[in-house]
């Protein structure tokens, strides 16, 4: 085979990139912070119609520029985007960004998802966790780290199934390597109606969530639209965030070419997606260890990327652990 998962089907097989989860279970929220080891160049593109997102502008390939020391996803809806103040304040504390004089400035870009109905105990007043939760998240980055019910994906929903954080990787027999990682809160759903196939299966690597194949022979399709149930239904309570990563080098144009094409990863994996009540938001990043050797390259990698982002979003799922027994909050493997 051409392609293959890379050893930790993680993200992190993407040399330079490191990875790390803070939660808390007394709010049932977290935080997952992207750490490149070096500084390095980024991209979003937003497609929801409900998104929530920090200092993304500064990516914009008509911005001065685009290198980022880490991107945060976050749980509590607004109040997450505390968490990349707390990881700007870290890597300040480290000499990390970039430098004015005597000045160090991090660039964190980040995005949140809507975490706040799942139960957890939110009454926090005017001191919301997410600060802490960052510099946490970021003191705990490394190559290994947990799916499912972890980080920004601890307290998340995907329809009428738990949600959490999923991530994959893809190299290549050339020295491509393509990693993803996302946090599936979802109004959509990852699994097709009536059954406990994945829509992503097709893409299905080495068994990575379950290996069960093809719906059974007598499914008869979905619903005009998959809405969830009406306990679930919660218009702008939802959205799917993620990160997608290479190795190869490319520009800003190239790198918003690339977020546009993983968004497609999405598509793959979850119907309905980037509806009104998503915010549903795509970084990419490039560690440049590798050159852009054609615009035929470009190509092959937000395919790559689209792929790799779909298997996630079903391992996201795959690796949910249950929240009580409340309707929506069942887990996958125990539905049933």
């Amino acid at each position: 085979m051409s392609i293959r998962p890379g050893p930790r089907n993680l993200i992190t097989d993407v040399d330079g990139i490191l990875v790390g989860n803070a939660e808390d279970d007394r709010v049932r929220t977290g935080v997952t912070v992207i750490y490149p080891e070096a500084r390095c160049a980024a991209a979003a593109d937003v497609r929801g119609g409900a998104p929530g997102t920090w200092n993304i502008q500064a990516l914009d390939p008509t911005s001065l520029g685009n290198q980022v020391d880490a991107i945060t996803l976050s749980g509590g809806s607004m109040y997450g985007l505390e968490a990349g103040c707390g990881v700007v304040a870290a890597l300040g504390a480290r000499g990390r960004g970039v430098v004015f004089g005597g000045a160090v400035v991090p660039v964190v870009p980040g995005a949140i998802l809507f975490d706040l109905m799942n139960g957890g105990d939110k009454a926090w007043g005017e001191a919301p966790p997410y600060r802490a939760l960052g510099r946490a998240a970021l003191e705990a980055a490394g190559p290994d780290f947990a799916l499912g019910n972890a980080g920004a994906g601890l307290g998340a929903r995907a329809n009428a199934l738990k949600g959490g954080l999923g991530s994959a990787s893809t190299v290549t027999a050339d020295g491509v390597q393509v990693g993803a990682i996302v946090a599936v809160n979802s109004f959509g759903s990852a699994v097709m109606p009536g059954t406990d196939r994945f829509w992503a299966w097709p893409l299905e690597m080495e068994g990575e969530f379950g290996g069960l194949g093809p719906p059974p022979a007598d499914w008869r399709g979905e619903p005009e639209m998959p809405l969830p149930p009406n306990y679930a239904l919660n218009p702008m309570a939802n959205t799917t965030i993620a990160v997608v990563a290479c190795n190869v080098a490319l520009s800003k144009g190239d790198l918003q070419r690339l977020a546009i094409m993983a968004q497609d990863g999405l598509a793959r994996a979850i119907r309905p997606i980037h509806t009104p009540f998503d915010g549903d938001t795509v970084f990419a990043m490039a560690t440049g260890k590798l050159a852009l050797s054609n615009p035929a390259m470009l190509a092959r990698l937000g395919h790559l990327a689209a792929d790799t982002l779909a298997r996630a979003v079903a391992r996201g799922v795959y690796h949910a652990e249950s929240l009580g027994d409340r309707p929506g909050w069942r887990a996958w493997r125990d539905a049933g």
